[in-house]
């Protein structure tokens, strides 16, 4: 199945799987059956669901269909086909694009309505956005009220503290926001050509990885929180350290990548295309809140 939006195209992607209606797939009638040299396949009457054939000739003794019967066959719902209802590359972007939007406009917010000595708000919004994500993360079913209100909250925390930063370095914001996309486009580019290819080794690489940078910046907070500076974020190793932050960010995106083409493939719910807009905002607000942390550290501020 590929996607009307030539961005997200791929040739060879998103195939429909064998059995589905529509897959050109058929099975022959057994062998000394009347149909087997019909042209059409077996006989259109030979599953029918709403049992004996009402043109067939009835025989002997066979009860007759009544007209309330026929009228009720005849109304019923025709089969709907096997693909509807199946998320596609659309859907994705659709709900990305609905997320997305819903984090810039409360953002604006933020930045417009939320005075700059008290971008403190902006921290309780965001740690109330991270336990709304653990939920989302958590929960079985999709819940699209959840995700919006995650994006809400998340994009007034990066609101009022990119409003403060830009205070402090003027456009930093524009800078932030198109080093993000630059990084999107890369990967996806990288993605579609082949040049990054989402294997178990790959995964379990980027993950530890990621694991212990998550880990490191837990224990630079708690010593932060003590007076003791490990430089993590500051001067040449602070470089360091939001450049790697910035890959992991891209690595999350390569495989969000390959778990909406697999859910494609494998004929998801719809409704899981929200599922899908989630990971891809949570790998964008992880780039961007990097991106604007490196800025920072480049143009001389901490």
């Amino acid at each position: 199945m590929r996607s009307s939006n030539p961005v997200f195209s791929r040739e060879g992607s998103f195939t429909r799987e064998p059995g589905y209606a529509g897959s050109g797939t058929t099975q022959a009638p057994p062998a000394g059956s009347p149909y087997a040299a019909n042209p059409y396949g077996s006989s259109p009457y030979g599953d029918n669901p709403y049992g004996n054939n009402p043109y067939a000739q009835q025989a002997p003794g066979q009860q007759q269909l009544t007209d309330d019967q026929l009228a009720e066959m005849y109304s019923a719902p025709s089969a709907a086909p096997a693909a509807m209802g199946r998320m596609t590359l659309d859907d994705v972007v659709a709900r990305t694009a609905m997320t997305l939007l819903t984090l810039v406009a409360f953002g604006a917010l933020a930045w417009f309505a939320l005075p700059a000595e008290k971008y403190g708000f902006a921290l309780g919004a965001s740690l109330v956005a991270f336990f709304v994500a653990m939920a989302v993360s958590l929960k079985r079913s999709v819940s699209p009220p959840l995700i919006l209100l995650y994006a809400a909250l998340e994009g007034f925390a990066l609101g009022a503290v990119t409003h403060v930063f830009d205070i402090l370095l003027p456009g930093i914001a524009i800078q932030a926001v198109l080093g993000t996309a630059a990084v999107f486009a890369a990967m996806l580019i990288a993605y579609k050509t082949g040049r990054i290819r989402v294997t178990p080794r790959y995964t379990r690489i980027g993950i530890a990885i990621a694991m212990g940078f998550v880990m490191l910046m837990m224990i630079n907070l708690v010593a932060s929180m003590f007076g003791a500076d490990m430089g993590l974020r500051s001067g040449p190793l602070g470089i360091v350290v939001g450049l790697v932050g910035i890959g992991l960010g891209a690595f999350f995106l390569s495989l969000d990548f390959a778990a909406i083409e697999e859910a494609i493939a494998q004929g998801a719910p719809q409704k899981e295309s929200w599922r899908a807009a989630f990971g891809l905002t949570l790998s964008l607000v992880w780039i961007y809140i990097e991106m604007l942390r490196l800025i920072a550290i480049l143009r001389g501020d901490d």
